[in-house]
């Protein structure tokens, strides 16, 4: 397993919520993997392509032509890493996309030596789009830093949090609360939010329109932005609001202000409707939102790697199998999750596709041989007339040893290459530094996990 990440895990370190310890058990299952010895980890390696640069500046190149002589199999699990833009708010210091603010806040080492966002400066923040992700980040928000501090938040992250002057934030979406994309567990905790109160949304916009059937999870919703916030509005000194059929169009310096180094913002948005499709269209009204920083949360696409097809926005793929431009099954390569499927679900569902994609590759080694434990056969064995339409082989037959390449050999004795023994050492001390101050744990970054990891090996 190669990792563009020095630490394993991916966006369960650093993606999911901190204030969300439960979800991180998964890493269980993959300790008890990583344990069988036919698995080797390499982190800090990052496989590169002529279209693509890491945006790690300390991670080992590894073209991707390296891999192919030592392997008989490839699988593409690299997720979808790059955040997609509102063509109306391009990027600045007070336009940033919400997956740098989780990075910030979870360390990812892409942002290790980038400035943390200005919260001293900024009392009000909108957040484009309503999704789990937007809530995390209004949590994160409106979370008092003492009831953080628990968690796993580096210390740098938590005292900008507390010179914060935030006090409101709003949820922007272009469509109603029936097509919101967030989930009722979300939605149930920004409601009880301690220091903070939802401002009540507009009963005409909680009707439910006639004839429509709701799900489940939507009549959860509903019911519960009917009931409001566990605080009162005005009582609190934060407050959160969502602002349902608007879309963003412009975003400037408020023109009063153009002078000051602290300017508020003016954004610009469109109103909105449903159309019988139940897509977002403008009504031709507008009205302007004072502000002082943006966030964009509008999803994810993948970045350019081996067979990425850029109007899909991941790798092209036919259940799980990876094609070539012109619809040609390339023999022993396969993608799962994210970047097969594109930005979409939830890690169970991420895992559950993991897990079919393995079940295929199986099939595929030993066709007629592996079945499921209730005897059903998996998958459905390609052609091989169809792989061989590919115009060359792209993995070796066979390898002569289960080494990695020449690099990567090299790498881990400098030390610029993590595997999973070094990894267990940097977490035992993570939580051991945690433990000392009452937390989940105190994470490292790269220069510091590999100077301890140095004194480690010195020591033995």
């Amino acid at each position: 397993m190669y990792d563009r990440l020095w630490a394993p895990h991916g966006l369960v370190r650093y993606g999911v919520a901190p204030d969300h310890p439960e979800v991180k058990n998964c890493t269980n299952k993959f300790d008890i993997t990583a344990k069988d010895p036919r698995l080797r980890f390499f982190g800090n390696v990052n496989i590169t392509t002529p279209a693509a640069a890491s945006p790690i500046p300390h991670n080992l190149s590894l073209p991707f032509s390296s891999l192919l002589k030592n392997y008989t199999h490839l699988l593409f699990s690299s997720g979808c890493t790059i955040p997609t833009f509102h063509p109306a708010l391009p990027p600045s210091d007070r336009c940033i996309s919400a997956l740098s603010f989780v990075h910030w806040y979870t360390q990812h080492p892409s942002v290790a030596h980038k400035p943390p966002p200005p919260l001293e400066k900024t009392e009000h923040v909108s957040i484009i789009g309503q999704g789990n992700v937007s809530l995390d980040v209004a949590r994160m928000l409106l979370t008092p830093p003492s009831t953080l501090e628990k968690y796993d938040v580096p210390n740098s992250v938590l005292e900008v949090l507390r010179r914060s002057a935030v006090k409101r934030v709003s949820i922007i979406g272009r469509r109603g609360p029936l097509q919101a994309a967030f989930t009722v567990k979300e939605l149930r905790e920004m409601m009880n939010l301690e220091d903070a109160a939802m401002d009540p949304v507009d009963p005409a916009l909680l009707a439910v329109p006639e004839g429509e059937k709701l799900t489940r999870q939507q009549q959860r919703t509903m019911q519960l932005l009917q009931k409001g916030s566990k605080n009162q509005p005005g009582t609190t000194p934060k407050s959160w609001s969502f602002e349902f059929f608007r879309s963003p169009t412009h975003l400037a310096p408020a023109p009063e202000d153009a002078l000051s180094s602290t300017r508020p913002l003016s954004l610009t948005l469109a109103h909105t409707t449903l159309s019988d499709a139940k897509r977002a269209v403008p009504t031709g009204e507008s009205s302007t939102l004072r502000t002082s920083m943006v966030v964009t949360a509008l999803g994810h696409h993948g970045e350019p790697t081996p067979w990425y097809d850029s109007a899909l926005g991941h790798v092209r793929t036919v259940g799980g199998r990876v094609v070539d431009e012109h619809g040609h099954t390339l023999r022993n390569v396969y993608a799962s999750g994210w970047a097969a499927m594109g930005a979409r679900g939830v890690l169970a569902s991420t895992m559950m596709d993991a897990y079919a994609v393995a079940d295929t590759i199986l099939s595929d080694a030993f066709p007629g041989e592996f079945r499921k434990e209730d005897g059903d056969a998996l998958g459905s064995v390609v052609p091989q007339g169809d792989v061989a339409k590919a115009a060359e082989p792209v993995l070796a037959d066979v390898v002569e040893s289960d080494d990695p390449p020449a690099e990567v050999e090299e790498g881990l004795r400098e030390g610029v290459v993590t595997d999973y023994d070094g990894w267990k050492l940097v977490d035992a001390e993570e939580v051991r530094r945690g433990e000392v101050t009452g937390k989940e744990r105190e994470r490292m970054g790269w220069d510091e996990a590999r100077t301890f990891l140095s004194q480690v090996k010195s020591n033995q």
